[in-house]
């Protein structure tokens, strides 16, 4: 279910891999009559314009020299985008590879960087921005929840020239709404969902823009997302071949109590929280705090020798995604000069839990490790 005030809509049910999604929405919508008699005026279509900041300054989508790709906030509503994997199919000059929610491996124009995802290798050859500050990281870029997102950008590379390190074959930057102190507006979404072959799951999200007089307002947006896991953990057991039975060991081990259905599922939690300050009509001081937390529990991939969505794993694995950015923007004019100062400051901590008893397996097979373990 959807509400938004002022104004008022709805969002849809997004297609998702795998996945079907059962959506209910509510929408309240006002109108008046119109009694006039005499017909209407023939309309003609017009295309809206869109506004981007790609090169540094509000430009015309159609007047940008660059191959650019933009999804603005209509778009990413009527899809019902809500995360990464989401947007990213809709960008064709983008593919990508991923182990696992924050994960990910970008690529663009198809030049990569020659590293493999470890954190001693080299970065991305793709910048992922947040609003003004890069969030692009060796394991991969922030996984944000997208919900009060006022587009998002794709620019093909190099981009080295505006946006510095990682963006040798593109960038993509997430440019989020920001405070506005035209007037009060607030609106919030909640909807249910069932994986294809999984669970179910749901998400709650909201946001309220308060004007805080003719020169200032703050903006708060919060949300939260349970996803189905659709990958099934099947009751298995192993005999390592030179485990000692002397020292405590039978020789096999089962996953009984980690056998289950549904095994992998993610919940995402987090807020952002905005002010803005117009100086006179040639300044204005945007703050803003942002932080998400992402829980994941089992194993985001398959083994085709167990099954079709199916492992036999015999360990706990998991992760936890935290972090928090925070952010100051002023913008002014110096004659006839834009200017723009940024700075941010992310902080970020991943753990993560893996099973690895397939290589403690084929160590026991091939070397006889069994007795160390």
């Amino acid at each position: 279910m959807s509400h938004r005030i002022q104004p008022s809509g709805a969002k849809r049910p997004r297609p998702l891999p795998n996945r079907g999604r059962l959506a209910v929405a509510i929408c309240l919508a006002f109108g008046s009559a119109a009694f006039a008699q005499s017909p209407e005026p023939e309309r003609t279509a017009t295309l809206d314009a869109i506004t981007v900041t790609s090169q540094k300054r509000s430009e015309n989508l159609q007047d940008v020299p660059i191959s650019l790709q933009v999804l603005d906030a209509q778009k990413l509503d009527e899809l019902n985008i809500t995360n990464f994997e989401d947007y990213v199919k809709y960008l064709p000059s983008v593919s990508y590879e991923t182990g696992g929610p924050g994960f990910a491996k970008i690529y663009m124009r198809g030049v990569a960087s020659g590293g493999d995802g470890n954190h001693s290798g080299s970065l991305p050859s793709v910048g992922v921005y947040l609003d003004e500050q890069p969030v692009t990281t060796i394991q991969g870029p922030l996984d944000i929840h997208v919900y009060d997102v006022e587009r998002i950008e794709s620019l093909s590379g190099p981009q080295g020239t505006l946006y510095g390190a990682s963006s040798q074959a593109g960038t993509l930057r997430i440019i989020t709404k920001k405070p506005d102190t035209a007037g009060f507006e607030a609106g919030y979404s909640v909807g249910v969902d069932k994986t294809t072959s999984g669970g179910s799951g749901h998400v709650a999200e909201g946001f309220v823009n308060q004007p805080l007089g003719d020169s200032a307002a703050l903006r708060v947006v919060a949300w939260k997302e349970k996803e189905a896991g659709f990958i099934d953990n099947v009751r298995g057991t192993r005999t390592y071949p030179s485990w000692d039975a002397d020292s405590g060991g039978n020789g096999t081990e089962n996953n009984f109590d980690l056998a289950r259905e549904d095994y992998n599922s993610l919940d995402t939690e987090g807020f952002r929280a905005a002010a803005r300050f117009e100086l006179g009509d040639r300044w204005t001081i945007t703050p803003t705090v942002m932080h998400q937390r992402q829980e994941s529990l089992g194993f985001f991939a398959f083994d085709p020798q167990v099954g079709d969505l199916a492992v036999t794993h015999f360990n706990p694995e998991g992760g936890e995604d935290r972090w928090t950015q925070a952010a100051l923007t002023i913008e002014g004019k110096i004659g006839n000069f834009d200017v723009t100062y940024a700075y941010a400051n992310l902080d970020r901590d991943v753990d993560t839990e893996s099973d690895y008893s397939d290589y403690a397996f084929w160590y026991d097979t091939l070397a006889g490790y069994g007795a160390y373990f």
